[in-house]
């Protein structure tokens, strides 16, 4: 397929080119230039458009989609505490077939949104697992499934160091023969001796880390280490959240890590505040953006980089450049999860967006950034395209 006569936002820098062409074969970007030579490649003209990476969510709960707006005004450990929240109480009570027929219209919402990836933690265990590759059956998009064994260790277990029994850890090694990692709870609920031994898995490992001023202070209490160090202790490929991340905490991980997921409405949603991103920038912290916890958020990234955009120049008192934001949910979150994704250059998937320059919000676009950043949403979209194939709307 070549594209003929598109803007794009392209490599690493999200360079804006007025117009060129796009060779796109084998699912991948191939040549892009102003000239390519005719070929037996299917033509489109795409005068008008802007092609953009394709959206990565880079965390998600899509189970709790069953569980929309439930307990709005309870605290978050009522909510969503892993072991007697009232999501998990939905999640044990709710019919398997019931859970799958939601999660399957979220991954639809997300595909309408221009998120081409999105990476799950994924409670329930095996079965968990099992239910959302159901809820995936023949639907386009590329989906990082992180499940996670219901193991939750007693603050006495945590205190006297309690290693995972052998059962569990044959319950883990089975997990992970279906999905791409593991995803945990976090540290509150696991014993350093836990946590090393995760730390062995050879598949993706992520954990939520700092996400409440109580998970953080409790984290100093039970074992007088804050949550990012014992996170750490999993040897983790990214951190979600760092809601309450210190300065020092920051420089502890930034460098052993791929990157931290922020969830900015999901933590106001919660009265949690805000995730530091103007800190974690400084920090030389790679940031990705999730939104989160269908329970208590939408899955939209275009609201979500509108709100944290808008936010985080609200708190700091100054500009923040849009296309720093637009990064976080491209480029960033593809090197976030070591894959050839998030990004319009030769050799990398063929996962992309494409952008209605005339449509109503943003005609004239004369910033590109600040635009797709705060102006954009489903309705600015033309189509969907996930390795090279149109998923969602027509060209």
């Amino acid at each position: 397929m070549i594209l003929k006569n598109i803007s794009i936002l392209y490599g690493n820098n999200l360079k804006f080119i007025e117009q060129t062409n796009v060779l796109i074969t084998n699912n991948t970007f191939q040549k892009i230039t102003s000239k390519i030579k005719p070929t037996k490649n299917k033509v489109v003209k795409c005068d008008g458009l802007l092609l953009i990476p394709g959206l990565i969510n880079s965390h998600t709960h899509i189970g709790d989609s069953i569980a929309k707006d439930i307990a709005l005004n309870k605290d978050p450990d009522s909510k969503i505490n892993p072991i007697f929240g009232i999501k998990q109480k939905i999640l044990r009570e709710t019919e398997p077939k019931k859970l799958t027929y939601f999660m399957r219209k979220t991954v639809k919402s997300m595909l309408k949104k221009g998120i081409t990836t999105f990476v799950d933690f994924r409670e329930g265990g095996s079965e968990g697992v099992l239910l959302i590759q159901k809820a995936l059956s023949n639907i386009p998009i590329r989906a990082i499934i992180l499940g996670r064994i219901e193991l939750y260790q007693s603050k006495d277990q945590i205190k006297k160091n309690i290693p995972i029994s052998q059962s569990y850890q044959n319950k883990i090694e089975s997990l992970l023969t279906n999905c791409d990692g593991i995803g945990i709870s976090g540290s509150n609920e696991n014993s350093d001796s836990a946590l090393k031994q995760l730390s062995k898995t050879k598949k993706t490992r992520a954990i939520h880390c700092a996400e409440t001023e109580q998970s953080y202070l409790k984290s100093k209490q039970t074992t007088k280490k804050t949550e990012p160090e014992r996170c750490m202790l999993l040897k983790p490929d990214f951190l979600v959240h760092m809601t309450y991340a210190s300065k020092s905490d920051l420089k502890l991980v930034s460098k052993k890590i791929r990157g931290i997921v922020v969830c900015p409405r999901a933590n106001a949603s919660l009265a949690e505040g805000i995730p530091d991103i103007e800190q974690m920038m400084k920090m030389n912290c790679n940031v990705a953006i999730g939104t989160d916890n269908l329970m208590i958020n939408s899955p939209d990234l275009f609201r979500e980089m509108d709100f944290l955009w808008k936010v985080t120049m609200g708190i700091h008192k100054k500009r923040v450049d849009p296309k720093k934001i637009l990064k976080m949910v491209t480029v960033n979150a593809g090197k976030l999860l070591d894959k050839k994704i998030g990004c319009i250059k030769e050799g990398y998937l063929a996962d992309a967006v494409f952008i209605k320059k005339n449509n109503l919000d943003l005609d004239p676009l004369r910033n590109p950034y600040a635009s797709i950043v705060h102006r954009a949403n489903e309705n600015s979209i033309k189509a969907v395209m996930i390795g090279g194939k149109i998923v969602h709307g027509k060209l």
